[in-house]
């Protein structure tokens, strides 16, 4: 009879794989594929009256994986369940214990925080039990969340509109995007100038420019230009000399190793990646990629994380590969460490590469574009974070004419340091002048060439990007590592926010929404309050806490606001305002609104239903149609793809998938294009009867070839059918199912 194998119970099938191979043959690796209990969509699931009793039920359609995981558990001598290395992760191996009817003596707890050999096979050698604190904590936030959705979602339905959604988190996050757009329209301009004097030393190229900074040592600013030209009229007729040079080296230190929230932000500068997508991409890198000569390896260490701590071992290899490949003298003399910010969790380190060795250029080959990107952005950073300082040469000079200052600054790098290996990325560039300056010394004479007025006006603060809210909200302390990214795509997918650009801006929905909550439902939107609830759930996880009552804490106010806003608002229907068009109906003349479908935006008449004409919002594209010298405008397909087309339709029959430019080709005069994507791309004709006709097959991307063709038709075509079979079966299970069912399961609210 064979040895009974221990069994290995992960989340997704990437971490199995690559599990699998370090553990070798005594051990069957399966994946559980995410949560396989959870509340039911249907109902509350919440018995409030009976200390808030969670009422969990098998997801429904994981039946048959439930059962081929029962039947494994039970013939393995130890299931280890090797969840993810946080409070989510910790709750699904709790669900899989009692779901899989496990006692103690059998369910071993293991995580990794990297998916190496020697971490996996030393956290097998080291299992523990389940922690209930973990559980309790995250339990607890499930149904905090799951109570406001569901309690609250409803009263906004018969408030504002049907299908509307309430979260915990995402409602103050709706709250932050909207308080910010209210302080945009209440700003108020302030007038100011800037006065620059272009001065040279008498020589030939010995030009450099100063900024007016006041009189003396005092700082003036100068609010009109009434002062300026008191300024002007003082200066221009006197001699300008300089009054002070001071030379000396800046260093500069280099950024810690990312946490979540700031690999969300730079991911987003950078890369321009959703946090969704960011988060998704370092998952896989996590869980195990194919590298030649190494088999599948996980190339970073776990993405959720607000600690900056590193171990020894990391630390140990970064000095021994920075020495190796960029010289001792980029090496500080000893490790870098960072302090983390009060609050964290610590439970694991900073987000870096499980091997120092394996280098960006080196895995390349073995990665998607998306992949590279983002390990060469964590490689980099971690890289960076224990080398030696970046060194500039600064010079500050100060020159003076009739008792007024003017300020020039110049600096330029010495020593790479950590930036040879990388920098990071800023949200707004900086107006600081950096003109090179002559070789100057105290009390020469330098002339006055031009005086420079420029009149600028104070600008509002800026709408928040994905980036800026993510810190935003890491700094008010609203949500954590695991909830920020899934908060932005709900606010933006809820139609409470949309991207302009890269910046967020509340729309007229999610403004009614959040001043209905900030009237009736202060607690839940108030930043400081949820700050407050977090900390409680990190107690709860510290042990310092009891779960039912820090939730019999929360209800009592929640409730009592709840029946407090059906009292106060009973008759009242909140009208959420058109968005107004520059369009006209064509049949009854009236200005066109914007309205949400299926597809994305679209103009309809506000007269419906008597007049229910609608259009599409028309973005027209630089350039004119190659073909017939139309406007080309920008469409997008059923499935959300954004192409081009001629405006004048089938009757031209012009279409691409190529962006159209505000250039021409100099040899046909016809509009140029590039290829769709982000970074500064080469454009080029599509004019075949032109000499600079670029074929497809020599632009950015490459062509399929019509066998490549064929096998992706045909593995659509295999999906296509298997999608039949799967609607087919599942036609007959629905035609069983009572109405009321099938009315209650719609009724969805959501959570955070």
């Amino acid at each position: 009879m064979a040895k009974a194998k221990d069994l290995v119970i992960v989340e997704s099938p990437a971490k199995a794989k690559t599990i699998e191979k370090y553990l070798g043959s005594g051990y069957k690796v399966t994946a559980s594929m995410g949560h396989l209990r959870d509340l039911p969509k249907s109902k509350m699931g919440v018995d409030i009256d009976n200390g808030f009793e969670p009422q969990y039920i098998p997801v429904r359609d994981k039946k048959e994986l439930i059962n081929e995981l029962k039947k494994e558990a039970k013939e393995a001598k130890t299931v280890y369940l090797a969840t993810d290395p946080d409070r989510e992760g910790e709750a699904i191996s709790w669900h899989l214990k009692e779901l899989l009817e496990l006692d103690d003596s059998k369910a071993k707890r293991v995580t990794f925080n990297e998916i190496t050999k020697k971490v996996v096979t030393d956290s097998i050698r080291h299992p523990r039990s389940i922690d209930r604190d973990l559980v309790d904590a995250q339990q607890a936030r499930r149904i905090l969340d799951r109570i406001v959705g569901y309690e609250l979602s409803p009263l906004l339905w018969r408030k504002v509109k049907k299908g509307l959604s309430a979260g915990r988190v995402q409602s103050v996050a709706t709250r932050m995007v909207s308080d910010r757009e209210d302080e945009i329209q209440s700003f108020t301009a302030q007038e100011y100038w800037l006065l620059d004097a272009r001065l040279n030393c008498g020589e030939e190229n010995s030009t450099f420019t100063a900024r007016f900074h006041g009189k003396g040592d005092k700082k003036q600013e100068l609010h009109n230009e009434q002062e300026v030209r008191e300024v002007i009229g003082a200066v221009e007729q006197a001699p300008f000399t300089v009054s002070s040079v001071k030379r000396g080296e800046k260093q500069k230190s280099p950024a810690p190793p990312f946490i979540t929230s700031t690999l969300q932000q730079e991911a987003s500068r950078r890369l321009g990646m959703t946090p969704r997508r960011t988060m998704s991409i370092a998952q896989q890198l996590y869980e195990g990629v194919e590298i030649s000569g190494h088999g599948s390896i996980g190339l970073i260490t776990y993405m959720r994380t607000d600690s900056l701590r590193l171990s020894e071992e990391a630390l140990e290899s970064a000095r021994v590969y920075i020495t190796d490949h960029y010289g001792a003298e980029y090496y500080p003399g000893k490790p870098r460490h960072f302090k983390t910010k009060a609050g964290a969790q610590d439970a694991h380190e900073a987000i870096r590469p499980t091997d120092i060795t394996l280098s960006p250029e080196v895995v390349r080959k073995d990665l998607t574009q998306e992949q590279y990107r983002l390990y060469r952005l964590i490689w980099g950073r971690f890289t960076a974070c224990q080398m030696a300082n970046a060194v500039y040469d600064n010079v500050a000079v100060e020159v003076e004419a009739a008792g007024y200052t003017f300020h020039a600054n110049y600096s330029e790098l010495k020593f790479k340091g950590y930036t040879a290996v990388y920098e990071e990325a800023r949200d707004e560039e900086s107006s600081e002048l950096a003109n090179p300056l002559p070789s100057l010394t105290e009390g020469q004479r330098v002339f006055l060439e031009k005086l420079l007025k420029e009149q600028q006006f104070t600008q509002p603060p800026a709408r928040y990007t994905e980036a800026t809210l993510i810190r935003a909200m890491e700094e008010k302390g609203i949500g954590r590592p695991s909830t920020y990214a899934p908060t932005i795509s709900a606010i933006t997918a809820r139609d409470y926010v949309i991207k302009e650009g890269k910046y967020l801006k509340p729309t007229p929905l999610g403004q009614v929404v959040t001043g209905l909550m900030k009237e009736h439902f202060a607690d839940i939107v108030d930043l400081k309050f949820t700050n407050q609830m977090e900390s409680e759930l990190d107690e709860i996880e510290h042990g310092k806490a009891e779960w039912r009552q820090v939730l019999s804490g929360f209800y009592g106010g929640f409730s009592k606001e709840l029946k407090e806003a059906e009292q106060a608002m009973e008759g009242v229907h909140l009208k959420v305002p058109d968005v107004l068009s520059d369009e006209y109906c064509e049949v009854c003349g009236r200005q066109m609104v914007v309205k949400k479908g299926r597809f994305g935006y679209f103009l309809a008449c506000p007269g419906f239903p008597e007049c229910t004409f609608t259009k599409p919002i028309v973005i027209e594209m630089p350039g004119k149609c190659p073909k017939c010298g139309g406007r080309i405008l920008k469409r997008t397909s059923k499935k959300g793809y954004v192409f081009y087309a001629c405006e004048r339709g089938t009757d031209c029959g012009f279409i691409t998938w190529d962006v159209p430019t505000k250039d021409f080709c100099p040899a046909c005069g016809k509009t140029l294009f590039k290829h769709s994507g982000r970074g500064p791309l080469k454009s080029f004709c599509i004019n075949e009867a032109c000499p600079n006709f670029v074929p497809e097959d020599k632009r950015v991307y490459k062509k399929k070839t019509p066998e490549e063709k064929a096998a992706a038709e045909a593995k659509r075509a295999e999906k296509k059918a298997a999608g039949t079979k799967k609607t087919a079966s599942g036609t007959k299970a629905a035609a069983k199912k009572p109405a009321a069912k099938k009315t209650a399961a719609k009724k969805k609210a959501a959570e955070e």
